[in-house]
Order: C-alpha cells, then sequence, then structure tokens
C-alpha cells in the first residue's frame, strides 16, 4: 500500500530567455514582450505564489473562542524554509534571467559598430538635414531640426528605462516577501548577490 503523496503548490512559469544575438535586442518589442511576460509571471502574482506556499494550520479554529482569530491566506507569515526554497529556486533566478538580457543588450548598444548601414544612414541624414538652408519666413517650423536616432540610440533608451522599471518591480516584490516571510533580511541587493556568489 502506497502512502498519500502531499500534493505540491503550483509552480509559476518559467520564461527562459531567448538565445541572445543583437538581432533579439535592435528587436526591442521581443525585449520588452519578454520582460513583461517574466514580471507578469512572477512578480505582479507575487501574493499568490505566496499563498501557494501555506500550510493550513494543524490547530482548527475554535469560533467559539473571541480571543482567537483564523489566519487568512494573505496575512499568513511563512516558515522560513518554504520562503527560502521559492526565493532561491523561482524568484532569484527570474530576476537573473532578466538582468543577463539587460546586461546584454547594454553591451550591444553601447558596441558601436562602424559598419553598420543603419548607424550610417541615419549619420548621413542628419549630416543632410543639418546643412539645409530654409526660409523661416515662408515655413516657421522648416527650421527646426529633429535627429533621427539609430538602432543603438533606441536600444540604450529601452535598456535604461527597463532598468529603472526592474528596480522598481524587485522593491515591491520583496517588499511583499518581507512582509510574509520569516527572517528576511530588508536589503534584496545583498540577498541577492549573495545567492549570486553561491552559485558560482
Amino acid at each position: 500500500m502506497t502512502g498519500t503523496r502531499t500534493p505540491q503548490p503550483p509552480q509559476p512559469a518559467k520564461f527562459a530567455h531567448p538565445p541572445l544575438t543583437p538581432q533579439f535586442c535592435f528587436s526591442t518589442k521581443a525585449l520588452k514582450d519578454f520582460l513583461r511576460l517574466s514580471r507578469t509571471s512572477i512578480d505582479d502574482t507575487i501574493s499568490q505564489h505566496l499563498n501557494n506556499l501555506s500550510v493550513p494550520s494543524s490547530v482548527p479554529w475554535d469560533p467559539s473562542s473571541t480571543s482567537q482569530l483564523p489566519h487568512l491566506p494573505g496575512s499568513r507569515t511563512l516558515p522560513p524554509s518554504a520562503c527560502s526554497n521559492f526565493i532561491t529556486s523561482i524568484l532569484f533566478p527570474a530576476w537573473q534571467e532578466r538582468s543577463d538580457v539587460l546586461n546584454y543588450c547594454a553591451s550591444v548598444a553601447t558596441s558601436e559598430n562602424p559598419n553598420d548601414p543603419d548607424t550610417l544612414n541615419t549619420l548621413a541624414s542628419n549630416a543632410a538635414e543639418r546643412e539645409k538652408v530654409v526660409d523661416e519666413r515662408l515655413d516657421p517650423y522648416s527650421g527646426r531640426y529633429y535627429p533621427k536616432e539609430t538602432k543603438t540610440e533606441i536600444l540604450k533608451g529601452v535598456v535604461r528605462n527597463e532598468r529603472s522599471v526592474e528596480e522598481i518591480v524587485r522593491e515591491r516584490t520583496w517588499g511583499v516577501v518581507g512582509e510574509r516571510c520569516e527572517g528576511v533580511e530588508e536589503d534584496w541587493r545583498r540577498v541577492l548577490e549573495e545567492w549570486r556568489v553561491g552559485r558560482v
């Protein structure tokens, strides 16, 4: 006779990043889609994931007692072991995946390629626009010059913005973790760095 296996809480979907290539980074829609899906799967639903770690109390609630209130799923303090396993096997790997992607795309954005036809064409177009002689009396807006951005410049802006978003998302997520998990350090950066060092 086999024993009854304790059901495991459902695991959030993992979004492994696609192969890192310059083409992936320059396709900023693909880059932002990956980051959005990863955040939605883990961070935006962090309370739900932590609720799944909750184990029903072994002491039943006595409704005749006014001094004892039942634990609500959203307020239960979770044991360190359950939280630690979730943080190290689910949360931090997802954060690291996003960091790897942003770091790679940042390196692509700062590696100028003089043979990039898009860059050369944009520079030539901008130079031609600057040399135009216009009569602003006929068209007061014709003298205004708006240089075109290269793909590299666009990518730099996307990476910079997504890194700012990532900081906000992690602060919010770690705040929820700190409220639900016992003994969690407040500085998520230090805990994350310790986890990274431990993986090596």
